[in-house]
C-alpha cells in the first residue's frame, strides 16, 4: 500500500514545493510534487514544512551516551537522541586515542553500522597538529604512518568513512593520497597548516575541512592558512552553528563563499540532548555549563570541547541568525554531507531515496520524524 502525505511546503534538491505532496511506498519515497496532489492523502499534515532526515557526519554522542565507548548500547542510546531532533542518519566520530583502544573501538562500532544503526565512522584523530589539538588528548597525537593508518581502516572493515588530520605533520599528505586510495574522505582539520601546505593536502585529493575555524591557524591577510586554502577550492567545509564556534556573520560569509558546499555538523559530545554536568569526551575531562562543553579548568574557561548541538538547533541558528535560507540549510543539514559521504539512499527527497523526513512547524522546531518509512517517538531507537 502507498501513503500520500501532504504540507504546505516540502523541501527538495530542486526548490521548495508550496504547497507540495510526497508518495511513498513501504520505506521507499515513490513520487514527490507540488500543487493538487494525486489522490486524497492519507495524512494532511497543514501548514508544516517536510525536509529530508538530517545527515550528520561528525558527531561524538549524545543522550549521555559517547561513541568512543564501542558499545552497541551507547551507540544506539546517542542515536536515538539525535534522531528525536531530525538526525537520520548519523556518523560515529571517534577522538584522539591510543591505537590499541581505537582499533578496539573502530571493530565493535563496525557492526553497528552494518545494523544501520551508524552511518559510518570518522575518525577525528590521532593524526592531528599538537598546536591546534584543541580537546583532544596531547600525549596520544602521532604521526600519520602508513602503517598506523591501515590499521585503524582495517580494523573497521571499509566502515571508516573520513578521517581528519593534519596534512603539515611529516606523511601528511602521503595519509591523504593513501586515504583517497582506499576510498576514504579525507579531511583536513586540527591544522597548523600553512597555505601551501593545506593546498598540498587538497591537490592530493583532501576534500573536507572540518569545522571551518575552529582547531585551525587563524587566516591572515599574508598568510591565509588552511582556512584560505578550503574557502579557495572545490572542497566541502563543515561548519557548527551554534553561536559559540562561529560568529553569525562568519557563518553567513562562510556560506556565500561556499554555495551548496557547506555541511552543517553538530560535532556533539554525549551532553547534546542531556543536562548540564560533567563529562568525558575520550582521555578529557569536559564541563557543560549553560549548553556550553569545555574541557575542564578550575576558571570554568577552558578550550571548547565539541558541542551540546542538534542538528534541527544548527538548521534554526543558521535561519535566524546568519539570514540563511531555509532551503540552503536543510541542504547543509541533509543533502550535502550525503554527497560527501556517497549515501546515496539518503538526504533529499526524491523518488528511490529512503523515506527519512523531518516535519517541522513555523518556528523549524520538529513536529515528527520519519524513519525508513515509519513515524518515529523521540524515545525511539533507529536500529
Amino acid at each position: 500500500m502507498t501513503t500520500l502525505l501532504t504540507a504546505a511546503q516540502v523541501v527538495t534538491p530542486a526548490r521548495v514545493l508550496a504547497p507540495g505532496w510526497l508518495l511513498l511506498d513501504g520505506d521507499r519515497v515513490l513520487e514527490v510534487g507540488d500543487g493538487a496532489p494525486p489522490r486524497s492523502p492519507d495524512l494532511a499534515l497543514g501548514d508544516v514544512t517536510v525536509c529530508p532526515g538530517f545527515v550528520d557526519v561528525h558527531v561524538h554522542g549524545g543522550g549521555g551516551a559517547a561513541f568512543e565507548t564501542g558499545t552497541p548500547e551507547a551507540a544506539r542510546t546517542a542515536a536515538a537522541a539525535h534522531l528525536a531532533h531530525g538526525t537520520t542518519s548519523i556518523a560515529a566520530s571517534l577522538v584522539t586515542d591510543r591505537r590499541d583502544v581505537m582499533e578496539r573501538t573502530v571493530r565493535a562500532l563496525a557492526d553497528c553500522v552494518h545494523d544501520g544503526v551508524l552511518a559510518g565512522l570518522h575518525l577525528e584523530g590521532p593524526w592531528l597538529s599538537p598546536a591546534r589539538s584543541g580537546a583532544h588528548s596531547p600525549g596520544a597525537l602521532a604521526l600519520p604512518e602508513r602503517a598506523h593508518v591501515e590499521s585503524l581502516l582495517d580494523a573497521g572493515g571499509g566502515t571508516v568513512r573520513m578521517v581528519t588530520l593534519a596534512p603539515e605533520l611529516a606523511g601528511g599528505v602521503e595519509a591523504v593520497r593513501l586515504l583517497v586510495e582506499r576510498g576514504v574522505v579525507a579531511a583536513v582539520g586540527h591544522t597548523d597548516a600553512t597555505h601551501d601546505q593545506a593546498r598540498a593536502a587538497i591537490d592530493a585529493g583532501a576534500r573536507v575541512g572540518t569545522h571551518l575555524f575552529n582547531a585551525m591557524r587563524p587566516m591572515h591577510h599574508r598568510e591565509p592558512g588552511a582556512v584560505g586554502a578550503l574557502l579557495d577550492s572545490d572542497t566541502d567545509v563543515e561548519v557548527i552553528a551554534d553561536g559559540v564556534h562561529l560568529h553569525p556573520a562568519v557563518l553567513a560569509t562562510v556560506f556565500a563563499a561556499k554555495p551548496g558546499r557547506c555541511l552543517l555538523v553538530t560535532d556533539a559530545m554525549a551532553a547534546a540532548g542531556a543536562p548540564d554536568g560533567d563529562y568525558r569526551l575520550g582521555t578529557m575531562d569536559v564541563q557543560v555549563r549553560d549548553g556550553v562543553a569545555r574541557l575542564a579548568s578550575d576558571d570554568g574557561h577552558g578550550a571548547i570541547a565539541g558541542s551540546t548541538l542538534t542538528m534541527d538547533a544548527a538548521v534554526r541558528h543558521a535561519v535566524r541568525h546568519a539570514g540563511i535560507g531555509l532551503a540552503d540549510a536543510v541542504h547543509a543539514a541533509s543533502t550535502a554531507p550525503a554527497r560527501v559521504w556517497d549515501l546515496t539512499d539518503v538526504g533529499a527527497l526524491e523518488a528511490g531515496r529512503r523515506a527519512d523526513l523531518v516535519v517541522l512547524d513555523a518556528d523549524l522546531e520538529v513536529v515528527r520524524v520519519m524513519r525508513a518509512g515509519a513515524w518515529v517517538s523521540p524515545s525511539s531507537s533507529p536500529g
